[in-house]
């Protein structure tokens, strides 16, 4: 079949939603370029609305493309695997977190190449990181790839070794300031400050320590925190607390938590 789409997404999730809509945004690719299957219509009609052909099969979306990208999860992949089986496939981006290269290759019974890439949730404010494995493809393969996630995220060349690494920090990570942006919030409020007054603080101030880090990026980060600090000082105070309860170690666990979690979807 001839290839009339640039893109195909099989799965058009929130994630997927974001690297599309972005890389359409930034022009890198246009919604005629692009076909998305999905078996949710509430999916498939809001893609419509952004000039972009959906379909409810598979196997047409990879038929009728250049690359396809699997943007869905790998509990689900097997039966996605399943209808692409006898299809030759163009190749492949996958955002699905611990499935490896090889294992892809054997559920789809392929030889195409296949690109591995980590992005995260902020890139649907064009805010977001990507770690990807191009290794497999041709030079103009990656390229594509590169430029797809550069549209809306910063881009990291890694080894699919490490993938599982930056699932924990930046693919989950997300989550961890949310987490903790939400207990700034709340002991603002606890020490006397209005929700509203207490979130928008909150936000700025995380905006702002990671832009000062970003911009002071050959200074150690324990010198910042000193930078903030002062002897016998109300942030001493505060981080004797946070130290003292384990705060930095717990997040170090939790990562190591999620790469387990990373590495058992990988077996």
């Amino acid at each position: 079949m001839e290839k009339q789409c640039k893109l195909g997404v099989i799965g058009g999730g929130f994630m997927a939603r974001a690297i599309v809509l972005g890389a359409i945004r930034q022009n890198f690719i246009s919604p005629f370029d692009v076909i998305v299957s999905d078996p949710s219509a509430e999916c498939r009609d809001f893609f419509a609305a952004q000039g972009v052909e959906t379909t409810l099969l598979n196997r047409v979306a990879a038929e009728r493309s250049s690359y396809l990208l699997l943007s869905v999860k790998p509990q689900t992949f097997p039966e996605v695997a399943l209808h692409l089986r006898d299809v030759v496939l163009p190749p492949v981006i996958s955002i699905m977190a611990g499935m490896k290269k090889a294992d892809i290759k054997a559920s789809l019974e392929t030889n195409a190449p296949i690109a591995r890439v980590m992005p995260n949730l902020p890139c649907s404010v064009g805010m977001g990181a990507a770690a990807i494995d191009a290794e497999d493809l041709a030079p103009e393969d990656a390229e594509f790839v590169f430029g797809l996630f550069n549209a809306t995220s910063l881009t990291l060349p890694v080894p699919e070794t490490k993938l599982n690494a930056v699932t924990a920090l930046s693919g989950s990570g997300p989550a961890y300031v949310y987490l903790f942006l939400q207990a700034l919030i709340d002991g603002g409020v606890r020490c006397g400050l209005e929700e509203e007054e207490a979130r928008l603080l909150a936000i700025q101030t995380l905006k702002g320590g990671a832009a000062m880090a970003e911009a002071h990026a050959d200074t150690p980060l324990e010198e910042l925190i000193r930078a903030v600090s002062s002897k016998g000082g109300t942030t001493l105070a505060a981080l004797e607390v946070l130290r003292r309860n384990g705060v930095p170690e717990s997040v170090v666990r939790a990562m190591q938590a999620a790469e387990q979690r990373a590495e058992e979807l990988s077996r």
